[in-house]
């Protein structure tokens, strides 16, 4: 993304260091004759087809975002037109974390993987493109109520905690969707990386919070429904973009289902058609679902269960105690008590302290590079937590800067020290409390030692929010890891540069409706002893030729193509279809 477009689009402003890591240039140029014929293809065909099954705010959404039927277009002018309704798009190179995905959303950015289906998979891509992107998900984010629902889902999303399934299987599906779209994949790769696709997905594993946000996403922006189980619309992303599926799955043999928070549990298959699918009355019956969905997350409910999900994700997580303290970094422990209460906690790493996502001056990953601990809850007898005692209660346990300290925990939980300083929020509550020399055990075993240093204890009575991400995002601008499977760039053969030109003089001459007959004599001729398969541009060339007796001899070489290949009759016939419609 080039620096005159994030200054074009103020939205853009907005993202966060560790988003601006997977913002690509788009390379507009690098773009072929036959990408921009595919695009033109499928468009045609989708609006055509589209604008008697799309939901309204399909057609209007086009013209709002500023996509072309003829032309891949291009992100510098669809962040001008996007930033009227207040988003913004940005290129990235395909697949990006899912974390990732869904806070650009939440910052009203729509992420497009710039790169282009190849005509082989015309119809349909497991991987993300810039026919999916722009064409399926942008024009519907031009209906307000839809797009303040994706914009929710994001934020909900980039909260969700992962699992490592979740990572390999992002890993998995990435390294397929590019072999899949890399022109020469060894077809022993392409089995081997579908292979383990189909394991992960097999695999007897319960959904982590963001695999049920990724369900939501798939049965909604994906591949939703609207309207009744009757009679209804497409509006999803994934059935607008593909010329096969938005046509099958209007048969009866996909079933239709009321869509409710069950569906977070509906696990999916990136490979096959769906056989389900969901169908929402309205755009704002979406975010009543999404408000009863999101009551059951971490995010929401805190406690061990968020904190062992952060746990067992090895990433950086935050967890927001009763005072509002927030403490971010890779959480590694805990201890319970026999309410299954948090009475202890562990990061490893860097690790960073905030207040309403902002982090405490001097308590960054700089201070606490190596981890940070606390205990948590009431003290022993008194059965009342530090937070709430009054004046009275701290001068009786010594709370005080410069007050050498002992005491207990109603877990057993011991701390002695030096009380240096305390910190306090809005609220006048202690929140930490720094001590020097300091011990604190548990039973037998010590939880810190006066040789490891100033002892920050947190002050809580329990975790009140467990999260995916960073309290403060500037505490660690590299968040996320990009993905160390690449695109895959094939040079150009002699051969394919031969048919792209050929391509290419098409596209002129239709452009400026300046026909030369004899170079599309030659071009035919060449289709027809070299690349007999080429149907696209047998297309493309019937749509402007003139001459009767040229138009007979493509259509020939078009029925001899069905007649090879039936798989490719319905695309010819629904090109021959356009053609007598325009």
């Amino acid at each position: 993304m080039s620096l005159s477009v994030i200054e074009d689009n103020p939205v853009l402003q907005q993202l966060p260091p560790h988003l601006k890591q997977f913002i690509k240039p788009q390379n507009y140029e690098e773009y072929s004759p036959i990408d921009q014929a595919v695009w033109r293809y499928v468009m045609r065909k989708n609006v055509n087809y589209l604008s008697k099954i799309a939901h309204s705010s399909y057609l209007s959404g086009l013209k709002q975002t500023g996509i072309s039927i003829e032309e891949i277009p291009s992100m510098y002018g669809m962040n001008r037109i996007l930033k009227e309704i207040g988003w913004a798009a940005v290129a990235v190179d395909g697949f990006i974390p899912p974390n990732a995905f869904m806070e650009f959303q939440a910052y009203k950015v729509l992420v497009i993987a710039s790169d282009i289906r190849q005509l082989k998979h015309i119809e349909y891509t497991p991987a993300p493109d810039i026919i999916h992107e722009a064409a399926g998900h942008a024009p519907i984010i031009a209906n307000p109520d839809y797009a303040e629902y994706l914009r929710r889902l994001g934020a909900i999303g980039a909260k969700a905690i992962l699992s490592r399934h979740d990572i390999d299987l992002y890993e998995a599906v990435r390294r397929l969707s590019i072999l899949k779209e890399a022109v020469d994949s060894a077809p022993e790769e392409l089995q081997a990386a579908a292979e383990e696709v189909d394991r992960l997905q097999r695999m007897d594993v319960a959904f982590s919070e963001m695999a049920k946000v990724r369900n939501l996403q798939w049965w909604t922006v994906e591949y939703g429904l609207i309207g009744t189980i009757e009679d209804y619309r497409i509006y999803g992303a994934g059935l607008l973009s593909s010329i096969g599926e938005s046509t099958s799955c209007m048969k009866n043999d996909v079933i239709k289902l009321p869509y409710s928070a069950a569906a977070a549990d509906q696990g999916f298959d990136i490979t096959q058609p769906q056989p389900q699918l969901y169908v929402t009355p309205d755009f704002p019956y979406l975010m009543e679902i999404l408000e009863e969905f999101s009551d059951t997350l971490s995010v929401r409910r805190g406690g061990y269960r968020g904190l062992a999900r952060l746990i067992e994700s090895g990433m950086v997580g935050s967890i927001q105690l009763s005072t509002g303290l927030q403490i971010s970094g890779r959480f590694t422990r805990m201890i319970k008590n026999d309410e299954n209460e948090v009475i202890f906690f562990q990061t490893e790493g860097p690790s960073a302290l905030a207040v309403r996502e902002k982090e405490l001056i001097g308590h960054g990953t700089a201070r606490y590079s190596k981890g940070f601990c606390s205990p948590l809850g009431e003290l022993k007898g008194i059965h009342l937590a530090i937070e709430d005692m009054g004046p009275i209660d701290l001068k009786a346990y010594n709370f005080y800067d410069g007050k050498y300290f002992t005491f207990e925990f109603s877990s057993g939980i011991k701390v002695e020290g030096l009380n240096v300083t305390g910190i306090r929020n809005i609220q006048g509550k202690l929140i930490i409390i720094q001590l020097t020399g300091c011990t604190v055990t548990y039973g037998d075993e010590i939880l810190y030692r006066p040789d490891q240093g100033v002892f920050d204890m947190a002050i809580g009575k329990g975790i009140q929010s467990a999260f995916a991400g960073a309290a403060d995002y500037r505490s660690y601008p590299n968040l996320y890891e990009e993905s160390k499977t690449k695109t895959i760039r094939s040079a150009r053969s002699s051969e394919m540069s031969e048919i792209e030109e050929m391509y290419a003089n098409v596209k002129t001459m239709r452009a400026s409706e300046k026909l030369k007959e004899a170079q599309l004599v030659e071009i035919a001729k060449t289709i027809k002893t070299k690349y007999s398969d080429h149907w696209l541009l047998l297309l493309e060339m019937l749509e402007i030729v003139k001459n009767r007796k040229m138009a007979d001899t493509i259509s020939e070489q078009l029925e001899n193509i069905s007649a090879r290949h039936p798989h490719l009759t319905n695309l010819i016939d629904d090109g021959l279809k356009m053609i007598q419609v325009g």
